[in-house]
């Protein structure tokens, strides 16, 4: 019997494809099962820092990697839509939102983490946040 942490995931996940599906089933099907949403991007918080992000004690090692880089860069990732459907969760206000707390999704999402994962890259290269912004949108969105 699944234990309440993964029936709440569970609920997450299928209340942001309901609404995603409710705001454009015809574009959420068409991308193949992704149901991003290139609704407008948050303007990051004043003053973001990444002391919500999960540790990485307790996280399972596959993504203690991606979790380390969104600590890198909170102020990119607050200002980054999440395209997986979960911006449709009213508590969700960015990528980072995904990265947070013992329920984050970016912790089962393969969107998620790979949204985090080019940030990443591009941040590194010195890219602004309108052109992460960009990449994201024209990859995932």
């Amino acid at each position: 019997m699944p234990d309440a942490s993964t029936r709440r995931h569970f609920l997450v996940v299928v209340a942001g494809l309901v609404g995603a599906m409710a705001a454009n089933p015809r574009r959420a099907l068409a991308h193949g099962g992704r149901v991003g949403d290139t609704g407008p991007h948050p303007t990051p918080r004043p003053n973001i820092d990444a002391s919500r992000v999960t540790p990485s004690e307790g996280l399972d090692p596959d993504v203690r990697e991606v979790f380390d880089m969104v600590r890198e860069m909170p102020q990119i990732v607050d200002g980054i839509r999440c395209q997986c459907g979960c911006a449709e969760v009213p508590e969700n206000y960015s990528l980072l939102s995904c990265f947070e707390g013992d329920e984050g999704m970016g912790q089962h999402c393969a969107i998620c983490q790979n949204q985090a994962r080019l940030a990443h890259k591009l941040f590194k290269q010195h890219k602004s946040l309108d052109d992460i912004r960009r990449a994201i949108d024209s990859k995932f969105g």
